[in-house]
């Protein structure tokens, strides 16, 4: 038994008082600002039921998908499938969490994987406290390793073809191979440092549990949700097996119906708009929801469920999902009242005049930190990139710097930003679903977006200087 005491003193609020207090705090910011329209007092108490009508979509999804996790648990093939994972790695478990988070860079680079992270949380949470580790090393491999990725984003359409489209809408041609080649050197650097940070805290809190730096209840939580329903060994049957194909087959389709395959070239999912009436590549979150819907059914058919026992489970499933449902909603509130009151444009006005008379290195880094700040302001990569870059655009350009190093300026700024910000619906709700306290996950997370951020400084400045 766990000897760990439990965190006296000070205790963080919730996700939800926080979230809330940044919103009662950019209403007030509103009040002394002239250029930009007040706040009303009924904008503030409507900020999460706006925010909810506009993330409704992301909601359900997450809604849905906690139904789909409830009907496969009731199979009990993922509990068989990760005690045979677990057995045959035979203390190798460490090998888990780069593979992890390279894969999941790999969506975050190619297609912006951030809002589709949340379905995997429940899954390598799990997966990760069976190896021996606790819920943080989860999050750390899904929100780092996607994060990372987007962060160095290549051809990414939400933040890659976004800012550049806005940019030709002002008449300036970008290179996209310049683009493509910042974009790796930010990408694996970053990835690198998380891995290395992740690894290290796994690797230390697997040999010692008292390392942890997460309180006894997080860890009892985690326990409850991931752990204490484990009674015994599943047997991991024939039908388990299949039941686990279904779910692996389930990501795979999701995987490729949110890549945008006809901006690359590639065609051959052109007909595949059978099921909902959208192609593969051209899905999204409705499209997406129904899909775990439709698999739910089948899993639970094919391990011989009755369907009141579908039904039950996936309402069960859903219902344990609510809280990170309304955390998503209420994060997007924020954004709404941003954009609404034009504080947005305002800053983003203020520090294109800050930038216009500096030196080329200053300028490079002094438009990181900028673009830091606006991600915690508007956190969506393409709604920044629509509104921040036919403004930093043609200034880079007039001042004579390279519009393509203005592209990964705002990739790694709205990158590192969208690893901590607690405006961001993905990092609130994937530690949501995980057990984990923003405080923790900030404690945990600090010093690798120091280092990350210093090592993107490097890059960047070089990039100056050679482009």
């Amino acid at each position: 038994m766990s000897t760990k005491t439990t965190k006296k003193g000070f205790s963080m609020p919730t996700a939800y008082s926080v979230l809330l207090l940044i919103t009662l705090t950019i209403v007030i910011i509103t009040q002394f600002i002239p250029s930009v329209v007040p706040a009303k007092f009924s904008d503030l108490i409507m900020a999460p039921i706006n925010g909810l009508n506009d993330a409704i979509d992301v909601s359900i999804f997450v809604l849905l998908i906690g139904g789909f996790l409830g009907v496969v648990t009731k199979t009990g093939a993922l509990d068989a499938g990760i005690g045979s994972i677990v057995k045959k790695l035979n203390g190798k478990e460490l090998i888990l969490i780069p593979i992890l988070m390279f894969i999941f860079s790999l969506g975050g680079t190619s297609f912006g994987m951030a809002e589709e992270t949340i379905a995997f949380y429940a899954l390598i949470t799990a997966t990760m406290m069976a190896a021996g580790f606790d819920q943080l090393v989860a999050v750390g491999t899904i929100a780092l390793g996607a994060g990372c990725g987007v962060l160095g984003s290549t051809v990414n359409p939400f933040l890659v073809s976004t800012s550049i489209a806005a940019l030709d809408s002002v008449g300036i041609t970008v290179n996209q191979v310049v683009v493509i080649g910042l974009g790796i050197a930010l990408w694996l650097t970053s990835l690198l440092i998380s891995i290395f940070f992740v690894m290290k805290y796994a690797k230390k809190t697997k040999e010692d549990k008292k390392s942890s730096i997460l309180s006894q209840e997080e860890i009892d939580n985690a326990k409850k949700a991931y752990v204490g329903k484990r009674e015994e060994l599943v047997e991991f049957t024939t039908k388990r097996k299949i039941v686990l194909g279904l779910f692996a087959l389930s990501f795979v389709v999701m995987i490729l119906g949110v890549i945008p395959w006809e901006k690359f070239g590639i065609t051959i999912f052109k007909d595949t708009a059978f099921l909902t009436g959208s192609s593969l590549g051209n899905w999204w979150f409705s499209e997406l929801s129904i899909w775990f819907v439709v698999m739910a059914v089948i899993i639970g058919l094919v391990y011989g469920l009755k369907e009141k026992e579908i039904v039950g489970t996936f309402i069960e499933g859903a219902s344990e999902m609510v809280g990170v449902a309304l955390v998503i909603g209420i994060s997007r509130g924020i954004s709404i009242i941003m954009g609404s009151t034009g504080l947005d444009v305002y800053v983003l006005e203020g520090a294109s005049k800050a930038l216009s008379s500096m030196s080329s290195i200053l300028f490079t880094n002094v438009a990181y930190v900028i673009y830091m700040g606006l991600a915690f302001l508007i956190p969506s990569t393409s709604g920044l990139a629509s509104v921040s870059m036919p403004i930093f655009g043609p200034l880079s350009q007039n001042l004579g710097f390279s519009p393509e190093l203005m592209v990964a300026i705002f990739s790694a700024g709205s990158g590192i930003v969208n690893l901590i910000t607690p405006t961001s619906g993905v990092i609130i709700g994937g530690l949501a679903i995980a057990k984990v306290e923003y405080s923790t996950w900030v404690k945990f997370v600090f010093k690798i977006l120091v280092c990350i951020f210093i090592a993107s400084a490097i890059i960047l400045s070089l990039g100056m200087m050679f482009l």
